[in-house]
C-alpha cells in the first residue's frame, strides 16, 4: 500500500480555493501511485476558523466540499482522509465535532472525532467542539487505520495532565496497522523538536508507523511550518517534509515498516524565525489581496530588518520606505536608511517632520504653557510620522508594517497611533537580541543591512543624544527577564533567584503589566515563539498584579 501526505497551505473560508488545492493534490498523489492521500486538520475550511464555526452557512459549505471530495475519490480512484467540522446529532453538548473523514469509492467509510480539545495558548477548541466519546478504527484494502486529529496524540501513557484519556489507548485493542494524524500544528521556533519527540513516543508505545500531516503557510498571525512526518515503528524519522512549503509526497508502507536511517531536517532557530516571518508576510498580503507594503525607515535595526524581510516576501519594488527625519535625527541614520533602500531595491521618500512638529507645538503651546519638555513632545514626533504613513497607506493601498520588536512591545517602549501603527507587526514576537541575529542572518551572503545600522547603539532619536539604555536595561539582560516572565511564566521571586537584580526585575515586570492597553490596540504580531502577544496571551488591562 502507498500513502501520500498532502501538506498544503489552506485559506480560512476559501472553500473553492481549498477544494481546488485538494483535488490537485489527489491527482498528484494518484500520479505517484498512492492508494490514499491524507490532508490536515480542518483542511476543508482552514485553521483556525474561530467563530465562523457558529454560522450554519459556513458548516453547510464545509459539508458541500466533503461531498465533492467524496465523489472525487471514485472518479480519481484514490481514497482521501480529510479534516472538517461535523454536526453532533446529540442535542446535549456542543453542536460540532472536529472530525477526520475517511473517504473512498465515492463513500464516507468512517468519521473519527477529535477527543482532546486544547484550550491553552492560541487554542480555544472547547468553545466550539464536543469531545469524542467513541473510538473506532477503519479498514481499507486490508489495512486497519487509527485516525487521530492533532492533539489526540499528545497524551501518551496519560502523561499530559490536561487530559484524562488517550484515544490511541482506546483503539489499540482493535489492532490497527497504521496511525494517521491530521494536524494543524502552529509554528514556534522550538516546536518541531517537541513534535518529533511526541510522535516518537507514540510509535514506540504502540509499535506502529505514523503518518503525521501538518499545514503549511500562515493565517493572520498564526504560522504553520509544515514539517509533516512519516515515522517508522522503530522510532526513526522515515521522512520529514520541507518547512514552510506545500508538498505532496507518497510513501510505500512496507518501506516505512522496515525503517531506515533517521532523516530529520536541521532546525536552526534564527533561520526558522526568518523563514516563518517571510511566509507570514507573504500570506498576510496574498490572502488579503494586497501586494504592496509601506514602512517608516529610521536607520535603526528594527525598521531595517522589517524592510529586508518584507522585500524578500514581496519583492523590494513592492516595499516603500519613508524616511521622516526630525531635528533630533542624526545624519548617519538618514544615510543608513538610504543605503538599505538601495541594497533592497526598494523605492523611498524623505519627508522631514520638523515643520509638522513645530505646527503641533504652536497649536498646543497656549495649553502647555511653561511645562517642561517630556515624553509628550517625543510622542508628537512619533504620531506625526504615523499620520504621514497612514496617509500614504490610504492613498495608495499599501499595508503599513509595524516595526516594533517584542522587547519594546513588552515594556511599552512605543507610541500608540505613532510608531505602533500598522496592519501587521512583523517583529512583535522577536526579542531585540534576536533581531540583531536576524540582521546577521540576512547579511549571511553579503551586506544588505548596513554595518553601522547593526553596530550603533539603539535609539529612538526623539530627543538630543537619546539612547534606549537611558530608559531600559541592556537588552541582553532585559530580554532574558522578559523571556522568563512571558514564555516561562516565572514570577519575580523566581527570576530574582536566577541572579537578576531585584530592582531591574520588578521594574521590567511592572512595565509589562501596565502596558497591556497598548498591546491590546496594536496590529497582530506574527507568532514565532511559544507565547506571543495577542490571542495566545490573554491579560486584563485593568489589573493590580505586579503593577
Amino acid at each position: 500500500m502507498k500513502i501520500a501526505i498532502a501538506q498544503l497551505n489552506y485559506h480560512i473560508g476559501n472553500f473553492e480555493g481549498n477544494l481546488e488545492k485538494m483535488l490537485r493534490a489527489m491527482d498528484d498523489a494518484k500520479a505517484q501511485g498512492a492508494d490514499i492521500v491524507v490532508f490536515g486538520e480542518l483542511s476543508v475550511c482552514g485553521y483556525p476558523p474561530r467563530d465562523f464555526l457558529e454560522f450554519d452557512d459556513f458548516i453547510r459549505q464545509c459539508r458541500t466540499v466533503i461531498a465533492k471530495i467524496t465523489k472525487a475519490t471514485e472518479e480519481k480512484d484514490i481514497a482521501a482522509v480529510v479534516g472538517a467540522p461535523s454536526i453532533n446529532p446529540v442535542v446535549e453538548g456542543k453542536d460540532l465535532y472536529n472530525s477526520g473523514y475517511f473517504l473512498a469509492d465515492g463513500k464516507v467509510l468512517h468519521v473519527a472525532n477529535k477527543a482532546l480539545l486544547p484550550t491553552y495558548d492560541i487554542f480555544d477548541e472547547y468553545r466550539y467542539f464536543e469531545q469524542a466519546n467513541e473510538f473506532k478504527i477503519v479498514t481499507y484494502k486490508n489495512k486497519k487505520f487509527a485516525l487521530t486529529i492533532c492533539e489526540d496524540i499528545w497524551d501518551v501513557e496519560g502523561t499530559n495532565p490536561l487530559y484524562d484519556i488517550s484515544p490511541l489507548d482506546k483503539m489499540l485493542p482493535q489492532e490497527p496497522d497504521v496511525i494517521l494524524n491530521l494536524s494543524a500544528s502552529p509554528f514556534n521556533f522550538d516546536h518541531a523538536n517537541a513534535r518529533i519527540n511526541i510522535i516518537r513516543a507514540n510509535v514506540e508505545r504502540y509499535g506502529l508507523p505514523m503518518f503525521y500531516v501538518n499545514h503549511s503557510g500562515s493565517q493572520t498571525e498564526v504560522i504553520f511550518d509544515g514539517g509533516s512526518i512519516v515515522m517508522s515503528p522503530n522510532g526513526n524519522v522515515h521522512d520529514e517534509l520541507p518547512y514552510f512549503t506545500e508538498c505532496v509526497k507518497t510513501y510505500n508502507l512496507e518501506d516505512v515498516l522496515n525503517g531506515r536511517e533517521n532523516r530529520e531536517q536541521p532546525k536552526d532557530k534564527i533561520k526558522l524565525i526568518h523563514d516563518a516571518i517571510v511566509v507570514g508576510i507573504k500570506d498576510y498580503f496574498g490572502k488579503l489581496g494586497f501586494n504592496k507594503a509601506i514602512l517608516g525607515l529610521s536607520g535603526g535595526i528594527d525598521s531595517a530588518v522589517t524592510a529586508a524581510l518584507a522585500a524578500e516576501a514581496l519583492g523590494g519594488e513592492n516595499v516603500r520606505g519613508v524616511l521622516m527625519p526630525s531635528q533630533y535625527s542624526s545624519d548617519h541614520s538618514v544615510k543608513d536608511a538610504e543605503a538599505l533602500a538601495k541594497n533592497l531595491g526598494m523605492p523611498h521618500d524623505i519627508i522631514p517632520i520638523k515643520d509638522i512638529y513645530d505646527s503641533f507645538m504652536g497649536k498646543l503651546q497656549p495649553l502647555f504653557g511653561d511645562l517642561p519638555f517630556n515624553v509628550t513632545e517625543e510622542n508628537l514626533q512619533a504620531r506625526a510620522r504615523g499620520v504621514l504613513l497612514m496617509g500614504l497607506s490610504n492613498k495608495f493601498g499599501y499595508i503599513l508594517l509595524n516595526t516594533s520588536n517584542k522587547s519594546e512591545m513588552a515594556v511599552g517602549y512605543g507610541t500608540l497611533y505613532g510608531d505602533l501603527c500598522g496592519g501587521l507587526s512583523v517583529l512583535g514576537d522577536v526579542y531585540k537580541t534576536d533581531v540583531y541575529k536576524l540582521a546577521e542572518y540576512i547579511n549571511r551572503k553579503g551586506e544588505v543591512i548596513p554595518h553601522n545600522t547593526i553596530h550603533k547603539p539603539p535609539s529612538a532619536e526623539l530627543r538630543p543624544d537619546q539612547k534606549d539604555s537611558d530608559s531600559l536595561p541592556d537588552y541582553d539582560i532585559l530580554d532574558e527577564i522578559l523571556f522568563q516572565y512571558i514564555e516561562k511564566r516565572q514570577g519575580p521571586k523566581e527570576i530574582i533567584a536566577m541572579g537578576f537584580e531585584e530592582a531591574i526585575v520588578r521594574k521590567a515586570l511592572r512595565l509589562v503589566n501596565i502596558n497591556e492597553f497598548k498591546r491590546y490596540q496594536t496590529a497582530p504580531a506574527l507568532r514565532v515563539s511559544g507565547k506571543a502577544f495577542g490571542m495566545g496571551r490573554r491579560m486584563p488591562i485593568v489589573g493590580k498584579y505586579l503593577s
